[in-house]
């Protein structure tokens, strides 16, 4: 999974991707180390969905401009707006439901 690492990277990545997600986390997060192996393998059922990792430890400022108030928080764009946020604890049928509905109009 692609590391992000700069607001300017998680801007181009939103841009360059007609459909991005992004996986916010932290490394003293027992919950997001634990979830992001089932994110991976949902998304390799989706292969017009670009995604990547953003370390909040790393970049405080994503916190702020993203609105991030826990951890994890996947948030997935299609051109640029935003269309889901799920965070903490996250359903993995809930959130594959959430990506199907709109996965068929892309």
């Amino acid at each position: 999974m692609k590391i992000l690492d700069s607001l300017e990277s998680i801007d181009k990545f939103i841009k360059d991707n007609k459909v991005a997600m992004l996986y916010f986390s932290s490394q003293n997060c027992g919950v997001c180390v634990a979830l992001l192996p089932k994110i991976k393998e949902l998304l390799n059922q989706y292969s017009n969905i670009g995604y990547a990792k953003v370390e909040i430890d790393e970049l405080q400022l994503a916190v702020g401009k993203y609105s991030i108030f826990t951890v994890p928080t996947i948030i997935m764009f299609i051109e640029g707006n935003e269309i889901i946020r799920e965070s903490r604890f996250i359903s993995i049928i809930v959130l594959q439901d959430k990506i199907r509905r709109f996965y068929d109009f892309i």
